[in-house]
Parts: C-alpha cells; sequence; structure tokens
C-alpha cells in the first residue's frame, strides 16, 4: 500500500469527524490493506488530531471485546484505540450531541495506571498490580462510516470507533473488584436498559487490558503512568438521542450518569 494511499485515508477520516459527516467502507477495496497498515492509518490518524487540534495523548480504549461483537463482525479478537484529553467530559452534566454522527453510549470499567506496563508477556495479574484504581464509566462510540457499517479494519483505521469518554468520581483498589462477577445495571431515562456482569468483557476485564498491552507492544508502544484505559464494553451500547439521561449502576461503587442535549 502507498504511503499516499494512507495520507489519504487519513485525511478523509479526519474530516469526516470533524465535519460530522459519513464515508463508504474502504478496507475491501484497498490493495493490500490489513491489520498492520490499518493501525498504521490509526498511528497516523491520532498524529494528526494531536497537532491540529491541540490535544494529547490521555490513555486507551478495547473495543470487540464480547464474544457475541466478534462473532457479528466475523472476528476472533477485539481491537484497540487512543483516548485523547479533548475527548474527556464530566460524569454528572449534560452534554452536547451536535459532534455526533451517530454515537452510541456504553458502561464500561476504567484503570489508571500508577506505573508502566511495559514486557514481553503482560499478564492480568500484571495489570491489576500496576492499576492505581479503577473507577465506572462511559464511553461514546461513534463512526465515521455510513449506517454504522464498517469490517474490523475500517473501525481500527477509525480508530476503533473512539469518540468521548466519562469517568465517574468513585474509585476502587483493583483488588476490591471482583472482576467477574461483579454486575452492571445500565439505565437508559430511568428504564433498565440492558444488565451484565464484568465477566462479559472477556471473562475478566483485566484480562482484555493485558491482551491490549501485548498487541501495544509489538508496535514499540506500552500503557504509561497516569494513563486510563477503558476495558471494553459491558453491555450493548444504547444510540444517544437529544433529552437522554444515562445511568449505570456498579455493584460495588456507585453509579455513573449522563446527560446529553443539542446544542452547546
Amino acid at each position: 500500500m502507498k504511503t499516499a494511499s494512507i495520507d489519504h485515508i487519513v485525511e478523509d477520516l479526519f474530516q469526516a469527524e470533524k465535519n460530522v459527516r459519513t464515508l463508504p467502507q474502504f478496507a475491501q477495496d484497498v490493495p493490500e490493506f490489513n491489520e498492520e497498515r490499518a493501525y498504521d492509518v490509526q498511528e497516523l490518524l491520532i498524529e494528526k488530531k494531536c497537532r491540529e487540534e491541540g490535544t494529547a495523548v490521555s490513555g486507551w480504549k478495547l473495543g470487540l471485546t464480547s464474544k457475541a461483537k466478534q462473532q457479528m463482525m466475523g472476528v476472533h479478537e477485539p481491537s484497540y484505540g487512543v483516548l485523547l484529553k479533548n475527548m474527556s467530559l464530566n460524569e454528572g452534566e449534560t452534554h452536547s450531541i451536535d459532534g455526533f454522527i451517530h454515537g452510541k453510549l456504553e458502561p464500561e470499567l476504567a484503570f489508571v495506571f500508577k506505573e508502566d506496563v511495559m514486557g514481553d508477556y503482560i499478564t492480568a495479574a500484571q495489570i491489576i498490580q500496576s492499576t492505581a484504581y479503577v473507577l465506572p464509566s462511559f464511553e461514546v462510540i461513534d463512526s465515521r462510516f455510513e449506517a454504522f457499517k464498517f469490517t474490523l479494519l475500517d473501525a481500527v483505521a477509525d480508530n476503533s470507533s473512539s469518540c468521548r469518554y466519562i469517568l465517574g468520581n468513585q474509585i476502587l483498589s483493583p483488588e476490591a473488584v471482583d472482576m467477574r462477577l461483579g454486575g452492571v445495571v445500565f439505565r437508559k431515562n430511568g428504564e433498565v436498559a440492558a444488565t451484565s456482569t464484568l465477566a462479559a468483557v472477556m471473562g475478566n476485564p483485566a484480562s482484555a487490558i493485558a491482551w491490549m498491552a501485548n498487541k501495544i507492544a509489538k508496535r514499540g508502544q506500552y500503557i504509561q503512568k497516569g494513563q486510563v484505559v477503558l476495558s471494553g464494553a459491558i453491555t450493548q451500547a444504547i444510540h444517544i438521542e437529544p433529552g437522554d439521561h444515562f445511568s449505570a449502576s456498579f455493584d460495588g461503587f456507585g453509579t455513573i450518569h449522563a446527560s446529553f442535549k443539542t446544542g452547546e
């Protein structure tokens, strides 16, 4: 794949998000476009966003961590993306949806790291040991592709459908959380939209992050001290509409809230 083609894809994705418009899928139509090239596009897109939006990397996110999502997409493993500081929203506030194309919300367990995570074979136990604390979070996922339809490679290039994230205010030591049986109740406008347990995230959210840490190590990257990592959706994502209020109650450490509107 020629560099010019990669640069063109990066520019198209950047402009689509900036101008709130959609693109057709492209991965299947570009010769030699494979997983490595898709993550190349993602890295260049992040560099461009940091440079042109005056922001910086704040962490990472996982996508497609549930078996159901993987089967639906016809893939055998998750994907990852990068979080930026200007993606962060405050918990409990009302946020504009004007910059979203077809935004959806999902509850996740967030990890904040007290030390760098580096190595040749990182385990879930190492992830727990390196974590300062965990906390409930929301991720707003969005896609720059028409009708929210895309292949895995399209999604990876599009920073794994990253958009915004919201961190809760209740923090716990990772050792104090049941990473397998801890339950979550996700509500939209007061009605239960979904329920699940943390085990929906690859059996254990720490295992999902260990997978990612090993994956990014192959590209010379690593989780850095102070970074946040969203470990993956615990339930299905719910479409966001103006006036919606969402909450997610996490067993053992409270509830996270967010509301949405049109306009700034």
